[in-house]
């Protein structure tokens, strides 16, 4: 295991905390828009008329809108400029949240929706490139405070939703205090137009295209897609393993809370770890046993034990971080790191977003948890062996002479 010790300390000035004002409240702001909507969908879905399709596409949309929008992120920024592109995203991403509070409309809440959602998943690629151009000898202190900050934006957004639309009497209260909070992260970004970042517009223009031929890209799209899979499948379905094992709800949903409450510091810790090292494959291991070991838990140890075998898993939530610390260690410059990023949360998110679904169409043919534990394992095995591959010391430039963007 080679420790980074090349790392120097960085340029200080108001110029660069200005940069990090930006992206701690961007990324406070990146997840707002799905999080907040969980806790009340039913009711909006009473409220606006919204069919069982429609509720369906809005939980399906997160995924849809990072595959494709965040694929064309790096094209964009390359005509636009990283720092006009990210304050477009969040002027988007606000826009899109305050529209679908302000018509009582199913089918203008989902265009909104979309329309919020993209601007966060062009967010999700920026940042990690402008973290790879503004700090390179700082990834992983940045990448820890841009995933931690992340960690309390979602939480944040999921907790507070509930008690707003209680104390105003009002979902479109309760929804659209986040478009506030998104627009404010913007006030940084105004600040930052004149840093606007040197880009080559004549350089070549396929980067994401050309990683689809690039072993090590498709080992971080790996273990992206699989770790954000294993998210899709507590998010959406620990309540449900808990009240099955006789749980009540109240309990169920407490230790859900306790679950998403342990993603802030296990997203400070594990993003600290794995951006202290070149290689990061001891981390990716520590974390699947983590990983192995609760969910073995979960599913076979007395139901009264199940809160240490949720934390277990919490911890197993490192993968997120660590992913996110991979798109920018993995390569040389900040334009490779756009088309790394682009690429690993496209593939990534869409071989996610089927773990759900999967979850309970093999519950309901199985009648049980042995078919969705079994799925699980095996994604962990997919997990390991990426994970393996995308945590050794090198560069996707550096694998089989791939060309991208310089």
């Amino acid at each position: 295991m080679s420790v980074l010790t090349q790392e120097v300390r960085p340029r200080t000035g108001p110029l660069t905390w200005l940069l990090v004002l930006g992206i701690v409240l961007a990324a406070l702001n990146l997840r707002t828009a799905v999080t907040s909507v969980g806790p009340l969908l039913d009711q909006l879905a009473a409220a606006l008329g919204m069919s069982s399709v429609g509720t369906g596409l809005l939980t399906t949309l997160p995924v849809l809108a990072f595959a494709t929008v965040g694929a064309v992120t790096p094209s964009m920024a390359r005509r636009v400029g990283e720092h006009r592109l990210l304050l477009l995203a969040l002027v988007t991403l606000g826009a899109g949240m305050l529209v679908r509070v302000m018509v009582d409309s199913a089918e203008v809440f989902l265009l909104s929706s979309a329309v919020a959602l993209s601007g966060g998943a062009v967010g999700n690629v920026l940042i990690p490139t402008l973290i790879k151009r503004h700090f390179p000898t700082r990834i992983g202190t940045m990448t820890t405070v841009y995933t931690t900050s992340l960690a309390v934006g979602t939480m944040l957004a999921a907790a507070a939703t509930v008690p707003i639309q209680q104390a105003s009497g009002d979902w479109h209260v309760a929804l659209g205090v986040w478009a506030v909070f998104a627009v404010v992260s913007a006030v940084p970004w105004i600040a930052l137009q004149r840093d606007e970042p040197e880009r080559d517009d004549d350089g070549p223009s396929g980067g994401v295209l050309a990683l689809t031929r690039n072993r090590l890209a498709w080992a971080v799209a790996a273990y992206f897609g699989t770790q954000s899979m294993i998210a899709y499948i507590m998010f959406g379905w620990l309540a449900v393993i808990l009240t099955d094992r006789g749980y009540t709800v109240a309990e169920a949903g407490m230790l859900l809370g306790l679950f998403t409450a342990l993603n802030i510091p296990v997203s400070f810790f594990a993003s600290a770890l794995a951006g202290r090292f070149l290689d990061q494959r001891p981390v990716v291991v520590g974390l699947v046993a983590a990983y192995t070991a609760g969910f073995l838990g979960l599913w076979l140890a007395p139901a009264g034990t199940a809160p240490v075998w949720v934390v277990l898993v919490a911890l197993g939530m490192g993968s997120f971080p660590l992913a996110l610390t991979m798109l920018a260690v993995r390569t040389r410059t900040p334009e490779a790191t756009a088309s790394l990023s682009a690429f690993g949360q496209s593939a990534g998110y869409l071989f996610a977003g089927a773990g759900p679904l999967l979850v309970g169409v093999l519950r309901g043919v199985s009648g049980g948890w042995t078919l969705p534990y079994l799925l699980i394992f095996v994604v962990l095995v997919v997990q390991l062996c990426a994970g393996l591959y995308a945590g050794r010391d090198r560069y996707v430039e550096d694998e089989r002479r791939v060309p991208l963007p310089r």
